[in-house]
């Protein structure tokens, strides 16, 4: 009795079994490790256990990706908004959601500190912020010149700490150890507002820094507003 014709085992998927939602989970994955290469096909078929070609059915480039894959995270940061709360609260809220997806994602929120997804969270973002800083009492120009200067400064905050994140462990120590180190040792007579405060130089954490940044756009909106009541 003959033995039926043995079918070759496959390894992996072929692109048709793919998604695009598939695809970008597999991106964020790699990313929420670390790694910095999450946008790479080489390194997303080696996830996906799939031939890398495939991912170009769904994304024309690595571009198209990581904007597709940016707009997601903007979704968790969303989702991590309370209902319910005034526009200050909002805007720390988005900031503090805004912080922790950029550290859970570090390369993704450093590739886009100067981008923009032009996708439907992204305009969420922007829709939520404008309300906020219309709720506060902005209209016209004030409202969207104090729109660009949250979302822009958001950006750049969370992605100058992403960004930190992508780099070896020792280079990073050696940075964060500057402030009790080579900045306590200056010469006070050059420098004397640094060694003035070089204790407190070195105390500064950076949810201090992060904190007291959001409170000041907040306080920048705020006066803008009353100046506007007061005509």
């Amino acid at each position: 009795m003959s033995k039926p014709p043995v079918t070759p085992a496959r390894s992996k998927r072929v692109g048709a079994q793919l998604t695009p939602e598939a695809i970008i989970d597999a991106s964020l994955r790699i990313a929420a490790r670390g790694s910095a290469d999450a946008f790479t096909v080489r390194r997303l078929g080696e996830e996906l256990g799939t031939d890398p070609t495939a991912i170009y059915r769904h994304y024309r480039d690595k571009d198209e990706l990581l904007l597709s894959v940016a707009d997601r995270t903007l979704g968790e940061v969303l989702d991590s908004i309370p209902p319910g709360l005034g526009w200050q609260d909002r805007l720390r809220a988005l900031a503090d959601g805004s912080l922790a997806v950029a550290l859970k994602y570090p390369a993704v929120s450093s590739a886009m500190a100067s981008r923009t997804t032009r996708r439907a969270n992204e305009f969420r973002v922007v829709e939520l912020i404008l309300g906020a800083v219309r709720e506060a009492g902005l209209d016209g120009v004030d409202a969207a010149v104090h729109y660009r200067m949250v979302g822009d400064s958001l950006l750049a905050y969370v992605g100058q700490r992403a960004a930190y994140l992508l780099f070896d462990p020792e280079v990073r120590a050696g940075d964060e150890s500057s402030w009790s180190r080579e900045y306590r040792l200056v010469d006070a007579e050059g420098f004397p507002n640094i060694a003035g405060l070089g204790r407190e130089l070195a105390e500064v954490t950076h949810d201090q820094i992060f904190h007291a940044r959001v409170e000041a756009l907040i306080t920048a909106i705020e006066q803008r507003a009353a100046a506007v009541r007061r005509g």
